[in-house]
């Protein structure tokens, strides 16, 4: 797609960006394209590790559209994983079946080492994915495209995996701090830049992961994840106006609002940690809310997903709101208890 390609949006979750009150609320899922599919294990099977899957834009753009096809899921969201930013920047990676992401920690010296280079081209095949689902995702359906946010990236870099509380990354970050904001300088810029690849390519909406934000203190969230947020958000937005951005700080609590108010995001994405009834009298009305059912309750189903469903909806619907998890939907969750949410969302 061109650079100069103008922006255009679909489905019902960029209305509710846009600021449409809908009468039920559009819903998708973080995670739904995976373990939990049959279709999508029948994938993995042929693939020898799961980077290998996201860098083949042919099986990636199929196993995004899987959960479409048995849901009809009101978005798309492209498969991939915020830890293809550290492998374009020349480090290492890789996927341990059943363990989960394995680095080469990186050090000061690895810091000021760092590939240069803008590290798009490795990304292109991910970029090559997006144009593939857009053609193919109806146009009443929209694109989500995502990034990991430089805190919840480089607390991976550092340890090499995900730890306790991520101790690593907080202790270089206060031990070595011009050190740490060199690193996640580096992650804005790849971030900001792949994200507007993932635009020119097709994405309707861009999601930011922030994972590890709820670890931080209050004086370091504002450093390490609101500000580099924030410039990505400012980056972006100068190459593709009026881009429509979702943020999703986990765990922050109280500190949901300045993240609101400050990063310049369209709608933030709550975990089910977070009163509801607060959360949306505190976050600015021009915010929109995505959440919050914790991922657990769905994988129980019965009675436990109906109140928690209801709940949700009595507390946020009929505001801007788009109906999610709290995280990502767990591997063994019956897909039964899918069906069921989605039927009842629905119903509103």
């Amino acid at each position: 797609m061109s650079k100069n390609a103008s922006l255009k949006r679909s489905g019902k979750i960029v209305q509710v960006l846009d600021g449409e009150l809908l009468k039920a609320p559009p819903i998708w899922l973080m995670r739904q394209a995976g373990r939990y599919l049959p279709e999508y294990r029948a994938v993995r099977e042929d693939v020898n590790g799961f980077l290998d899957l996201c860098f083949n834009p042919d099986l990636a753009s199929k196993v995004t559209l899987q959960p479409i096809a048995r849901f009809d899921f009101d978005a798309a969201i492209l498969f991939a994983d915020i830890l293809v930013i550290p492998y374009a920047l020349g480090r290492s990676v890789k996927f341990v079946e059943g363990e989960g992401p394995r680095l080469e920690p990186i050090d000061k010296d690895g810091i000021t080492a760092l590939d240069q280079g803008d590290g798009l081209e490795k990304l292109n095949p991910i970029l090559e994915t997006v144009s593939l689902v857009r053609r193919q995702l109806d146009t009443t359906k929209t694109l989500i495209g995502f990034c990991g946010a430089p805190w919840t990236v480089a607390t991976y870099m550092v340890a090499g995996r995900g730890t306790p509380a991520q101790a690593p990354a907080r202790s270089m970050a206060a031990r070595e701090p011009e050190h740490f904001q060199l690193l996640i300088n580096r992650l804005v810029n790849i971030s900001a830049d792949y994200l507007i690849g993932q635009f020119r390519a097709g994405a309707d909406v861009v999601q930011i992961f922030d994972s590890w934000a709820g670890v931080l203190g209050e004086n370091e969230f504002e450093r390490w994840s609101i500000a580099p947020t924030a410039e990505i958000v400012r980056k972006v937005r100068a190459a593709v106006p009026h881009a429509k951005i979702i943020g999703f700080p986990k765990g922050v609590g109280f500190m949901l609002e300045r993240y609101a108010e400050e990063t310049g995001v369209d709608a933030v994405g709550i975990d089910w940690t977070v009163p509801l009834n607060l959360a949306r009298q505190r976050l600015p009305e021009e915010i929109a809310i995505q959440g919050n059912l914790d991922p657990l309750i769905l994988h129980s189903g019965g009675t436990a997903l109906d109140r928690a469903i209801d709940h949700i909806l009595e507390c946020l619907g009929g505001s801007r709101f788009i109906f999610n998890l709290g995280h990502g939907i767990l591997p063994d969750t019956p897909i039964a208890h899918v069906e069921r949410l989605v039927e009842r969302v629905r119903k509103g």
